[in-house]
């Protein structure tokens, strides 16, 4: 034998490393778990410090907001004390009210002034842009008007605070209802500031904090800093307004900055505000102190791995050799043996092993010969099962012979015994034409002596008794013929009804006075199959249905298509014989399992059935009830793949 040479294996983990691992878990996890604590810990310190902070401007920034509000309602009051604003405004004049606009507007931190006539549409527009300068509007094109419902809030209210947004501002509005001494409405003041990019970069000297300023549903509108990274930066501060943290940290031009967020009150509407201030002095005293931490526990670690690695190694030699003698012994064909040098755990460990080796390799010596035995009784079981089926084929061929034999035989014989009358017949029409062409005289007297009344009413019978038989006989060799036409080891299209019929031609004699077959043939397409393999199939099925039948009784055959499989085919045979028992169900398909007779079968029929079936893809299942009788239903694709 062919000594096999092995790769020496190598321990995916070894003891020593566990040892080391596990030490210095227990050993340096408390020191670490401190080190990390204490990081955490003075994290969240400088965090809860940095949210007192910062909420403290927001609440400054909040005071901010709110007497810009009380602001311009003081202007606005002082503004309508103006005899000649008020009159200007009744009656229209949209150059009067510019300059007036234009004065009052730089007299104050409004952005905007908007005046709208009693009709509510817009007659002057003042606007104060960036660089300080004012701008009087028309809007002569185009009519602007207040909306509707500002206008009807205002029948009940002297003023409504109005939220709105640009591209890159936050707008506060403050819109009044303006009236003469009459009391009577003669227009309507729109007051507005801008939060722009200047109100935040004031309010950035001034702070010292970076801002960020948006919708009340999180949407960004401007921000006191530029950066290529403005977007991830927006979405981390929109992901603490959803989640209601109290504190993100957003890096800005590589300097860490948390961010707060909190939001502004503008009558019935709010806007987003988030301040953000510098981490980079607090994040350095605390990597300082996080790098003390583990320096130290870094210094201890290598301690103890050297102490650990001493002390295993000495501890393990002894193992490692054991574990080399074991692998060599993989590659060896006897037995391997290693001197024992210690009288600890390990030496006793050493002798067991040795006696290990002594009995394995024994124990190799004998499954080698059980093996061979095996294999040779293998081939003597693999070449008697050959002969079984076939013997098994043998009979089901034999049993079908014999019936086809019987059923030819008798319109045979049938039409052998009428050839005598026919022969007797035929002479006597013979002679009484000769007598009709010879003596007419002679020829009433050969009627009444030959029964030629008798012979022109009986030999039509004959002669349709023979073609019946004839035919008979032609059906059952036509059915042969068929037979023996399929029984080719190639894949071809085969319409299942026909070879049913077939099958039951051949059966007839079996069938006859005896049992009722009733058909039930949906439509169903032609499958490609192994044609033989098919019929064998019935041949066994509706065989074992006629045997189960003791006298009289019905076999019922239904095709058709399963809808819940697309292109699948159903065939069942049910039959009114004596059932098979529940404990034998499971074992009907089970290669020589029979419940008939020594010598009455095989036991070969259904395992072939079975196997046919599965090789073509197909399922086949049994039901079945004592004494009510048995049904089988196969399953099979249209299409499927099969090999030879």
């Amino acid at each position: 034998m062919r000594k096999i040479i092995l790769k020496r294996k190598k321990p995916k983990r070894s003891i020593r490393t566990i040892i080391i691992f596990w030490f210095l878990l227990l050993s340096l996890l408390p020191l670490m778990f401190v080190a990390y604590y204490s990081s955490i810990k003075y994290e969240q310190a400088i965090d809860k410090e940095l949210l007192q902070r910062l909420s403290v401007n927001a609440r400054e920034i909040e005071v901010i907001v709110a007497d810009f509000k009380s602001g311009l309602q003081a202007r606005r009051d002082r503004y309508l004390k103006d005899p000649y604003l008020v009159y200007s405004l009744s009656i229209g004049d949209s150059q009067s009210l510019s300059q007036l606009g234009q004065e009052y507007i730089l007299q104050e931190s409004s952005s905007e002034l908007v005046f709208f006539n009693r009709e509510a549409r817009q007659i002057a527009k003042i606007v104060k842009n960036d660089k300080n300068e004012v701008v009087s509007l028309s809007n002569r094109d185009e009519a602007t008007f207040l909306s509707e419902k500002y206008i009807a809030a205002l029948k009940s209210s002297k003023d409504i605070p109005i939220l709105e947004y640009g591209s890159d501002r936050i707008i506060l509005t403050l819109l009044s209802r303006v009236q003469n001494q009459g009391r009577k409405t003669i227009g309507y003041l729109q007051q507005k500031i801008y939060l722009d990019s200047t109100f935040i970069g004031r309010l950035k000297n001034r702070l010292k904090l970076e801002f960020v300023l948006g919708k009340e549903d999180s949407t960004i509108i401007l921000s006191s800093f530029k950066s290529t990274q403005n977007i991830s930066i927006f979405n981390k501060i929109q992901s603490v307004a959803y989640s209601k943290e109290p504190i993100v940290e957003v890096p800005i031009k590589n300097i860490p900055y948390g961010f707060y967020v909190s939001f502004m009150d503008w009558g019935h509407s709010r806007f987003l505000l988030s301040l953000g201030v510098s981490k980079s002095d607090s994040q350095a005293v605390l990597k300082n102190i996080n790098l003390a931490y583990f320096s130290v526990v870094g210094v201890v670690i290598i301690f103890l791995i050297i102490t650990v690695i001493i002390t295993s190694k000495w501890i393990l030699a002894p193992l490692n050799n054991l574990v080399e003698a074991l692998q060599s012994f993989e590659t060896q064909e006897q037995a391997v043996t290693i001197p024992v040098k210690s009288d600890t755990e390990i030496g006793i460990l050493t002798g067991s092993f040795n006696q290990m080796s002594i009995n394995i390799s024994q124990a190799r010596n004998d499954l080698k010969k059980k093996v061979q035995e095996l294999e040779e009784a293998n081939k003597e079981l693999k070449e008697t099962q050959k002969k079984l089926v076939h013997s098994a084929k043998m009979i089901s061929l034999g049993e079908l012979v014999a019936g086809v034999a019987h059923e030819l035989n008798n319109p045979i014989s049938f039409i052998y015994s009428n050839m005598s009358y026919l022969r007797d017949y035929s002479s006597k029409l013979i002679d009484l034409v000769r007598t009709s062409s010879q003596d007419m005289e002679a020829l009433e007297k050969k009627k009444i002596d030959y029964e030629f009344d008798y012979i022109v009413t009986d030999l039509p019978k004959l002669i349709s008794s023979c073609e019946e038989g004839a035919r008979r006989t032609r059906d059952i060799v036509l059915g042969l013929r068929n037979f023996s036409r399929i029984d080719e080891s190639q894949i071809k299209e085969v319409d299942l009804r026909e070879t049913i019929d077939t099958t039951l031609n051949l059966l007839q004699g079996e069938l006859k006075n005896k049992i009722e077959v009733k058909k039930d043939y949906e439509p169903i397409p032609n499958i490609k199959c192994f044609a033989s393999q098919i019929s064998q199939v019935f041949v066994n099925l509706l065989s074992n249905a006629i045997q189960a039948i003791a006298g009289s009784g019905t076999i019922w055959i239904h095709t058709s298509l399963i809808r819940e499989k697309e292109n699948w085919v159903q065939i069942s045979i049910q039959d009114s014989g004596s059932g098979i028992p529940a404990e034998n169900l499971d074992k009907i398909f089970d290669p020589f399992f029979t419940t008939k007779g020594v010598g009455q079968g095989t036991g070969l029929g259904l395992s072939i059935t079975y196997g046919i079936v599965q090789k073509h893809g197909g399922d086949i299942q049994v039901k079945s009830q004592v004494n009510v009788g048995t049904e089988f239903i196969i399953q099979l694709p249209i299409e499927p793949r099969l090999g030879k």
